[in-house]
């Protein structure tokens, strides 16, 4: 390559330019009077191709800074340089309330969105590993099946017969039949399991249709599903289904889809039971509304496809091997045992593809997902799993001069796994990108060349800009996170004694290796080890879920953008409820989705205009201003309050408001107490459930279930976008559920929460098939006296001890 050397000019010669390139001065990214959510006009300068960390308590305006004020006008921005008709397939992103964003570069946000839910979405199919694999199989599998498609769980196998007309070279052939062989197991579709339909679930059989046979969602009398069968002619829908000869059942049950004239108009009438598989099961049953979802539960029984024995693949894919391993057999293995099996395959012809295979493999095992398998469904990945799955399609990309936004990279990472999280942030930024990471672990603010601490409170009281600069100026600055930076919770010296065990027995659920272990009750027991080691096996699938179990997950809430606090909670009854007596009228007019709704807007606040091939535009509604009522709605008030204020209030002024005085309801109070008690005082009670981060739907979810009667609580990690500051308001929460008789088990990789535990169960050693065992339980004191595990170690330098 020396020849190369005389090109690159001056540098080499010694001589340096006499000016530097006007190219090479643009080395911040410049916001100007961002105003996005509760920033409050800030002006920022953020260093370029730097690491740089944006802190401050949950609700203090990182996210509406690094996420809705620069990422987003740079999407946009980007996605502006598309013709109108791609744009018209694009989300909508409007243009952030900002007066200037100078020096953006393309920005490539990896969030902890759940990855899509779709059965035959996997973690191969989500990363290019699974496209690799199913080359390497068809030029090397014997015997030979036929193409990459061949081994694709994806593409079903095509058999056509009749004229096809091909050109090749100026002339027509016509070719008889033509085939495409895909992977897909014929039985399950792909999906890996099968569905049994309960009949009595959707209809009852002793009546006729026109009595109102069908029990199903959306099918009620009158209705256009229901005139389907009732109309069709092809049933009496006068005599109860249980007397219907052969020929009427098969009809009504199992008919291929035909057109027919039902009721004067031209329809495809099918039986009942493939259109219930269209219309519900075709689905994500987590993106059902709960009535749905519970139908699907009673009527429908998943079970492994026994064709394909869950593998989703069809026979012939199966048989075709390399080495006795079939393609089925290599998306089983954990990964990293995936990677030693391909580095042992040494075909010259295939060589470029095994070294990109094995880059790939290499960076899950790098990134600690080591423990999964390419045949793991995506939706069953955690928030903090999600996030490092994507992060593996960028460490590989040549894409340089680029900027990574993170959303706390290091949720459901162990202390240990972090240090491995920091490595990869830095080697993107060594790259020469730029990296904005959102976060609240001090281990990881630590790498950071630039923080920018948000503040001082939260919503209201938070988006001012309380310091910037380096971590050691923050370490002796007076801003909340500065102080609480070297926070260090001491292990207790006392601890509760148990009421009693809940015993779990035999548990083999995921990778546990048959785990026996008693979790004491009446204190707070915490479960953790690394991630990917077994915890949430244990705690989520071998506690049984019974009247006395409430469990808080990290599933997303499904909620529309109508959903908010008031309304998940059931704060919006007593509230109404307050109002309708204090005025003399019905509740229904205090609700925005009920009579009260602004007729132009239907209540949602904002009008949304679809400009058919361009992207369409939301606007704030003239008439009622975003307040989503009608104007004669808002005369009525309420200790001086009409309905529209209330809803603008925050949690902690509702608290006030409702507490005593004209307006003074306890059952609304109530509730506005625990929702301050989780943390979440800074919300506003209107404000959309669609933009609330992954933490706070959690605490919220939690608040909702601290009225419940159960005497065992379950939480998944509930520090998640907590900060420092935050997670001692959060152990007192749960000190008092503790103190009132509840037993409080929680998966958690926090050392403040470890070191403030009656009692810790660690699971490991490693994760995946290392992990599986319990390696310690006892008391905090004890772990760190002992560091026998990886967490005793990280918890005994935690504390100092």
């Amino acid at each position: 390559m020396s020849h190369a050397a005389p090109r690159t000019g001056s540098p080499r010669t010694g001589k340096r330019p006499a000016a530097p390139h006007a190219a090479d001065s643009h080395d911040t990214i410049r916001v100007v009077g961002a105003r996005e959510n509760n920033l409050k006009d800030i002006s920022i300068e953020i260093p370029k191709r730097r690491l740089t960390v944006f802190t401050g308590v949950s609700g203090s305006g990182k996210s509406s800074l690094v996420f809705d004020t620069i990422a987003a006008e740079s999407q946009r921005l980007i996605n502006e340089t598309y013709s109108a008709f791609v744009q018209g397939f694009m989300p909508t992103l409007a243009r952030p309330e900002v007066d200037v964003l100078e020096g953006l570069t393309t920005a490539i946000i990896v969030d902890q969105q759940r990855m899509g839910a779709d059965p035959r979405s996997t973690v191969g199919t989500a990363t290019d590993a699974n496209a690799m694999l199913r080359i390497l199989f068809s030029r090397l599998g014997k015997p030979h099946i036929g193409p990459p498609s061949a081994y694709a769980f994806n593409v079903p196998s095509v058999r056509a017969s009749g004229a096809i007309t091909v050109e090749r070279g100026g002339k027509k052939a016509v070719k008889a039949t033509y085939e495409r062989t895909g992977g897909m197991c014929t039985r399950c579709e792909g999906r890996g399991n099968v569905s049994d339909i309960d009949l009595t679930q959707l209809y009852d059989d002793t009546k006729s249709l026109d009595e109102g046979a069908l029990t199903i969602p959306g099918y009620t009398p009158g209705g256009w599903n229901y005139r389907l069968y009732s109309e069709s002619g092809l049933v009496d829908p006068a005599k109860p289904i249980r007397k219907y000869t052969k020929k009427e059942l098969h009809a009504f049950l199992h008919h291929e889809p035909t057109r027919m004239k039902i009721a004067g108009i031209n329809m495809t009438y099918e039986g009942l039971i493939p259109r219930i598989q269209k219309s519900f099961l075709a689905k994500d049953k987590e993106g059902m509304q709960p009535h749905i979802r519970a139908f699907v539960d009673r009527a429908v029984t998943f079970t492994t496809c026994p064709e394909c024995e869950g593998t989703r693949l069809s026979e012939g894919a199966r048989a075709s091997k390399i080495k006795k391993v079939s393609i089925a057999d290599a998306c089983a293995m954990q990964i990293s045992d995936l990677a030693e099996w391909v580095r042992g395959l040494d075909e010259p012809s295939v060589a470029p593809l095994l070294t990109a295979l094995r880059d790939t493999l290499d960076s899950f095992v790098e990134i600690g997902l080591g423990y999964l398998s390419l045949d793991r469904p995506a939706g069953t990945l955690s928030g903090g799993e999600a996030q490092r799955v994507k992060m593996i399609r960028h460490l590989g990309s040549s894409l340089t001069d680029v900027t990574y936004v993170f959303d706390e990279p290091t949720i459901g990472l162990h202390p240990h796994d972090i240090q491995r999280m920091n490595d990869l942030l830095l080697r993107l930024r060594d790259k020469g990108n730029t990296v904005l990471v959102v976060e609240h672990k001090p281990e990881t603010i630590a790498i950071a060349d630039h923080v920018v601490d948000l503040g001082p409170g939260a919503g209201t009281g938070g988006g001012t800009v309380c310091f910037e600069g380096s971590v050691e100026e923050l370490r002796a600055g007076d801003t909340v996170t500065g102080r609480h930076f070297d926070d260090r919770s001491s292990v207790k010296d006392t601890v509760r004694t148990p009421t009693g065990t809940l015993e779990i027995r035999g548990a083999s659920a995921h990778n546990l290796r048959d785990v026996d272990v008693d979790i004491p009750l009446g204190v707070l027991a915490v479960v953790t080890g690394v991630a990917g080691s077994g915890k949430s096996s244990l705690v989520h699938g071998s506690i049984p879920p019974g009247e006395d179990v409430v469990s808080v997950d990290q599933g997303a809430i499904r909620g529309s953008r109508r959903s908010n606090p008031a309304t998940y909670t059931g704060l919006l009854e007593p509230i109404r409820k307050a109002f309708a007596k204090a005025n003399g009228v019905k509740p229904a007019l205090f609700s925005a989705n009920s009579e009260g709704a602004c007729p132009t807007c239907n209540g949602a606040g904002v009008i949304y205009t679809d400009l058919a091939m361009m992207a369409g535009v939301a606007t704030t509604c003239e008439d009622c201003e975003g307040k989503r009522f009608q104007a004669s709605v808002l005369e009525y008030h309420l200790g001086g309050k009409d309905i529209s204020e209330v809803l603008a209030m925050s949690v902690t002024e509702a608290e006030e408001f409702f507490g005593d005085g004209e307006a003074r309801t306890p059952a609304a109070h109530k509730i506005l107490d625990r929702l301050a008690d989780v943390g979440l005082g800074y919300l506003s009670l209107g404000q959309p459930l669609t933009t609330l981060s992954g933490g706070e739907r959690q605490r919220l979810k939690l608040a909702t279930h601290m009225g419940d009667k159960g005497g065992i609580y379950v939480l998944d990690e509930p520090t998640t976008g907590l900060h420092l500051a935050d997670v001692e308001q959060l152990l007192g929460l749960l000190d008092r559920l503790v103190d009132s008789g509840k037993s409080v088990i929680v998966v958690e990789h926090h050392q403040a929460v470890m070191a403030h535990a009656d009692w810790i169960i660690d699971l490991g050693p490693g994760a995946g098939h290392d992990g599986g065992t319990i390696v310690f339980e006892g008391t905090p004191a004890k772990l760190v006296a002992d560091r026998s595990t990886l967490t005793g170690e990280h918890l005994a330098a935690y504390v100092g001890a």
